[in-house]
């Protein structure tokens, strides 16, 4: 019924940026919170950032006036921007929406598969 679909992650040196990006499609009728979220091996997965439908945003400390989360209403879609990029970002990124479906008043929580990204020092 619905996905969501990850793209631009990869390999990238200490300091480089990377862009990634997460679109909503099926049968969607509104999108609430979206939000990026990441698992590095042997750790539970994390809070990145989250972004509210009016663009309120939340981050985690640990990435804070280095990753900025922005979405487009319009596409569905929400990205990532990450600069400054070390070694502890290496991880699985997922994307997380609260989606209302068509002909639903209920909105529920979707994930996207995961991109690796991995920063080498």
């Amino acid at each position: 019924q619905v996905q969501l679909v990850e793209s631009g992650g990869g390999l990238v040196q200490a300091g480089g940026s990377l862009r990634l990006s997460c679109a909503a499609s099926g049968r969607v009728f509104s999108i609430n919170t979206m939000g990026w979220y990441r698992q590095a091996p042997g750790k539970q997965r994390e809070l990145v950032a989250i972004i509210t439908r009016y663009g309120s945003t939340n981050y985690a400390d640990s990435v804070k006036g280095r990753f900025t989360i922005s979405r487009d209403n319009a596409k569905g879609t929400v990205y990532l921007q990450m600069n400054s990029l070390k070694p502890e970002d290496t991880a699985v990124y997922y994307c997380n929406a609260e989606i209302v479906v068509v002909r639903s008043s209920i909105g529920y929580d979707y994930w996207g598969q995961g991109t690796q990204v991995t920063v080498s020092s």
